[in-house]
């Protein structure tokens, strides 16, 4: 018998289109070589559309991780105070960051699976006398949660301080305005809904926030913004430092795919694939962990029913279906499988692995109608979107 076909649906990292499996594939070439260069000036262009900024967008070679850090190492001065607004994993991973730059950290804390509100952080800001910066995650994957960033940043501005977003997993899947929200900082990764492997971060950086890394005195050297966007204002651009050259030659065909497509109609795509999760798990009688809402569009958390550990669900389902999910983390280990359903994701996807998900989950002695799942999905993926 054939072997089982290998299926990734966890956030990121996320499959990858063979077009952009093509690109990587090419004989190496000089990063300072012309071609190189010309591929570099088109791609930041790009991203600029995906990003829909006018800002510069610098590139990293680095996890969305780096990314993250080098907007506190720039932005930041050793005793600045930042808020973090944290409900889940990737939220305290913006407070550990900040601590780590030497940051007065005040922390908007909520129970993770809570979405945050601009209310608590208009709140908490006038509490404290406002912040040198908001750290804020847009798509919090631990949890599911897309919080409404936009209207969050419309009360920092009203305080001064700058506004610094997470959305690693969640540019090029939900909508995402740069400039009409007033985002100084927004951050994302290559492996998440922009279809390319991991190791490249992407930074759009303001007005306001490259004239505060130019006084921060946090040190930096390989993450550091001026650095970094001196050599991407050469014409053509260069990298200050050598980039993963064919990681850059996939993201390139990634964007451009993307913006084929339509980010409008990216949007919708992602919208229906989420309201198609999470019928899927409703038809089966499960407990939605993440809400049930079309914002919640990159992952779905489920709660598994209280007698069947989630760990031993994800490990059948790698096992004997080949299918990847991810389970929970901190207090949630155990407890909810996260379906990822952003970047190269199609409704077959989905039905796939809620099939296999019924399935397991009968093996384990769970009270469950079989097939009832994928009927359900299919029938909330016909439904149109509005984004």
């Amino acid at each position: 018998m054939p072997e089982t076909r290998y299926r990734l649906m966890t956030p990121g990292p996320t499959p990858v289109p063979a077009e952009v499996l093509a690109a990587m594939s090419v004989p190496i070439i000089h990063h300072r070589a012309p071609a190189f260069r010309g591929v570099l000036s088109g791609l930041l262009g790009r991203l600029k559309e995906i990003y829909r900024t006018e800002n510069d967008v610098l590139l990293f070679t680095a996890s969305g991780t780096g990314g993250m850090e080098s907007a506190v190492a720039n932005v930041c001065s050793p005793g600045d105070r930042v808020l973090v607004v944290s409900a889940g994993n990737f939220g305290e991973r913006w407070a550990s960051i900040a601590e780590a730059y030497g940051c007065d950290l005040v922390h908007l804390r909520y129970a993770w699976g809570e979405t945050p509100t601009p209310e608590d952080v208009a709140s908490m800001l006038n509490e404290h006398g406002g912040a040198k910066a908001v750290l804020l995650t847009h798509s919090e994957t631990s949890t599911g949660v897309v919080a409404d960033v936009g209207a969050i940043a419309a009360r920092v501005a009203d305080s001064g301080a700058l506004t610094v977003v997470d959305a690693i997993s969640s540019l090029g899947a939900v909508p995402l305005e740069t400039d009409a929200w007033g985002l100084d900082v927004v951050v994302a990764g290559s492996q998440k809904a922009l279809m390319t492997p991991p190791g490249l971060a992407t930074v759009s950086v303001s007005s306001a926030a490259l004239e505060a890394a130019r006084t921060g005195r946090n040190q930096r050297f390989y993450l550091d913004w001026a650095r970094t966007l001196e050599a991407q204002d050469e014409d053509p651009p260069l990298n200050p430092f050598t980039p993963a050259i064919s990681l850059v030659l996939g993201l390139d065909v990634a964007v451009s795919l993307l913006l084929d497509e339509g980010l409008e109609a990216v949007f919708d795509r992602h919208v229906r694939l989420g309201r198609a999760c999470r019928a899927g798990a409703k038809a089966m009688g499960l407990e939605l962990f993440s809400p049930d809402e079309d914002r919640s569009a990159v992952v779905t958390a489920i709660r598994t029913p209280p007698q069947i550990d989630a760990g031993e669900v994800i490990r059948a389902l790698g096992e004997r279906h080949g299918i990847t999910l991810e389970g929970g983390r901190a207090e949630l280990v155990g407890k909810i499988v996260r379906i990822g359903h952003i970047g190269y994701v199609d409704v077959f996807d989905v039905t796939t692995a809620l099939a296999a998900l019924e399935l397991v989950l009968a093996e384990l002695g769970a009270d469950i109608e079989r097939g009832i799942a994928v009927t359900a999905a299919l029938e909330a993926y016909g439904e149109p979107a509005r984004v």
